[in-house]
């Protein structure tokens, strides 16, 4: 196959379905992977109508097995490429921590770091022998610093981050290149009824396609002076990000205590 290929996890809706269709648009044979079977058929759908191809199916990833046999599946269909893999598919559980049943918190950890840990092992093969591949790795603003009553999936995209830029490191002499979006809340199913003082502060206004345009940009080719490895998402989380980078650690703490209303 001689157009370029994506594989995406959690495609059936949200970001990753908005994911799907970008790509989609901009030539990709697109791989498209989630549980819910009658989204990813519809999507199938929608992209055919616009021209396009895609290979779909059923995965969940916290199944380190599934994933090897979808990826296989993928491979057989894309004819040996694999561009870009897209560890998209997570989950929010918002709430006190102490409150929370252990089962969700460990449902998130499944999910959101075992979840990307899977596909970065199953998928490694694949990317090594597609010259200059890429992972985006759906991280979140939650990365920058520990976020009340997020505590648990703030914890889950801090691992995010540290695979993303261990890798990077590790994966160049590869020629995989490995990035993580930072999106603030984002208006989907994810953060339906979700209220948080964080929520409250900053409000939930990127929608799923601000996201996807952000991901398709970031593995397109560019002029920069300098490897960039973090790709914040909207002015809140540009802004969020910088002043982390700069402020005294007392000060980020205060700031966040102050939009957590802590």
């Amino acid at each position: 196959m001689s157009q370029p290929t994506v594989f995406i996890t959690g495609a059936a809706a949200g970001i990753g379905r908005a994911t799907a269709l970008t790509y989609a648009a901009g030539g990709f044979h697109v791989g498209a992977y989630d549980i819910d079977e009658t989204g990813l058929a519809s999507l199938a759908k929608e992209i055919a109508a616009k021209g396009s191809t895609s290979t779909t199916g059923s995965l969940d990833v916290t199944d380190p097995e599934q994933f090897a046999a979808r990826l296989q599946e993928f491979d057989e269909a894309s004819g040996g490429r694999l561009d870009v893999l897209i560890n998209n598919a997570g989950i929010l559980r918002a709430g006190e921590f102490a409150d929370q049943d252990l089962k969700i918190h460990r449902q998130q950890v499944e999910i959101n770091v075992m979840g990307v840990i899977h596909g970065l092992h199953e998928a490694f093969p694949y990317l090594k022998k597609t010259r200059g591949a890429q992972v985006v790795n759906l991280c979140s603003a939650s990365a920058i610093y520990g976020q009340p009553e997020l505590a648990t999936y703030g914890a889950t995209k801090f691992a995010v981050r540290g695979l993303t830029e261990a890798l990077d490191l590790e994966w160049h002499k590869h020629d995989i290149a490995v990035k993580a979006m930072w999106p603030l809340f984002v208006q989907t199913a994810m953060t339906e009824g979700v209220s948080t003082g964080t929520t409250g502060s900053l409000g939930v206004k990127l929608t799923a396609q601000d996201v996807a345009d952000a991901i398709y940009k970031s593995t397109q080719p560019a002029k920069r002076i300098y490897h960039k490895v973090h790709f914040p998402v909207g002015l809140p989380s540009k802004a969020l990000s910088m002043g982390s980078r700069f402020s005294p650690v007392w000060l980020t703490r205060e700031v966040n205590r102050r939009l957590s209303h802590t």
